[in-house]
């Protein structure tokens, strides 16, 4: 074990050693936005400055890859006033809907201004009007360029670009270039609404095993934010308790994070062909990797890196295989569908890895040599997608089974053993193999 895991220790090292320079980056492009959003907040009050920075370094130093950065400006508004009318979507497709004015509420009198606000005719139902996405969005993008101007006329800051090439009508963001350091962060910053939907209770009783002592309680019980979707209606987003969920598992004791950042790097320099390609973001490995925590919620999951890391592989293998990777904390939602990805083409490229991961790991030439066989039958992808058509499969003893195909699965819980042995015999009858 010690010398098949040498090669994952020093890959671990080679990104780590990356951390400390990528946090401070993202910390003086940060600075950058900041004392321009503090100009946008003294123009108009509407728009607050958000300072809790931690958890936007903290995720951008655990990244290799470059990809953008979403940066919440929250309203500032009474959201528990709002009427939230709910659109007519698929379950599977991101909540969305409108944010009504009810007729009676003063509070909300600074969102009724006719650059903001759509009236409704008198009578007209228990709302005067609705907060539109699409001229919030257009309040805020002139904001800013009158912010960067005068910030950059007192010489508070550092070029500023607005990326007008991706300034499109149907784009719900603003596109900014910030230097940070000697790297240009990309920004997509975008109006939210904070707290304004609930996340059921009982997805977080059942993902809480994993996770710190109440900590996924106290992140769900927050709610999520609501950000523009389009020109007229808002989207849920929650990338907030996502990221403080991630934060969460960083106290843990174990190789957590540290499975992420490998991954991360595989997926930018190998499944993407160092960004050359489409293909997965950040975003849905960490889903994977929060759905790892739940279903591994045992210390000794993680106490090793290499089984770490297969911890999150085996769960991402499995929803490429049924082309479903379910939003963490609104499951009917799939983070696949729309994306616009080859799926078919992804799976192939995570199963290589997952079957020979020593040929990714080389960081120099002085790496090379012999690698091993390849750790799993053929015959697996059968096997990865059973969950789709029985959903009892997504549970610990179904990926028990699929890190024993891959010679990982080293637990001495007899119980443990015993459910992995009784879903394996199951899980080869419904495949059609020899048990």
């Amino acid at each position: 074990m010690a010398v098949r895991g040498s090669p994952w220790r020093r890959y671990l090292q080679a990104v780590g050693s990356r951390q400390a320079a990528r946090a401070q980056d993202f910390q003086r492009a940060e600075d950058v936005l900041l004392t321009v959003l503090e100009r946008v907040h003294a123009l108009d009050a509407r728009f607050v400055v958000d300072y809790s920075r931690d958890l936007g370094a903290f995720q951008f130093a655990l990244r290799s890859s470059e990809e953008a950065l979403d940066l919440e400006v929250p309203l500032w508004v009474d959201a528990q006033a709002l009427v939230v009318e709910e659109s007519a979507e698929p379950p599977e497709r991101p909540a969305t809907c409108r944010l009504g004015v009810p007729r009676a509420a003063a509070s909300l009198e600074p969102w009724t201004a006719d650059d903001v606000f759509s009236a409704c005719p008198e009578g007209d139902g228990q709302c005067r009007g609705y907060i539109v996405p699409g001229k919030v969005l257009c309040v805020l993008r002139d904001l800013l360029v009158a912010a960067i101007v005068h910030c950059k006329h007192l010489g508070l800051v550092t070029p500023v670009l607005l990326d007008v090439a991706s300034l499109r009508e149907e784009e719900p963001c603003v596109p900014l270039l910030v230097p940070g350091g000697w790297r240009t962060l990309y920004f997509r910053v975008v109006p939210a609404v904070r707290g304004t939907r609930r996340v059921p209770a009982l997805e977080g009783a059942q993902l809480s095993p994993g996770f710190p002592e109440g900590s996924v309680q106290r992140i769900v019980g927050q709610g999520v934010d609501l950000v523009p979707a389009s020109a007229q209606l808002w989207r849920v987003s929650a990338d907030h308790p996502l990221a403080e969920l991630l934060s969460a598992l960083g106290t843990l004791q174990g190789h957590h994070l540290d499975s992420l950042s490998i991954l991360d790097r595989v997926n930018h320099e190998s499944w993407r062909d160092g960004g050359r390609s489409a293909g997965l973001g950040f975003s849905h490995l960490k889903v994977a990797l929060l759905w790892a925590a739940a279903l591994f919620p045992a210390p000794e999951d993680w106490a090793e890196l290499q089984g770490a890391v297969y911890r999150v592989l085996v769960v991402l293998l499995c929803c490429l295989a049924m082309r479903n990777l379910p939003h963490f904390l609104f499951p009917e939602c799939n983070l696949l569908r729309d994306a616009g990805l080859d799926l078919q083409a992804l799976y192939l490229r995570v199963e290589r890895f997952a079957r020979q991961p020593e040929v990714a790991l080389r960081l120099h030439a002085t790496h090379l040599g012999r690698s091993p066989p390849p750790r799993a039958a053929h015959g697996l992808r059968a096997l990865l997608q059973l969950p789709a058509s029985d959903p009892a499969c997504w549970a610990t003893a179904y990926f028990d089974v699929l890190l024993d195909e891959f010679q990982v699965f080293h637990s001495q819980d007899e119980g443990r053993v015993a459910a992995m042995q009784s879903i394996s015999q199951k899980a080869r009858t419904l495949c059609g193999e020899e048990s």
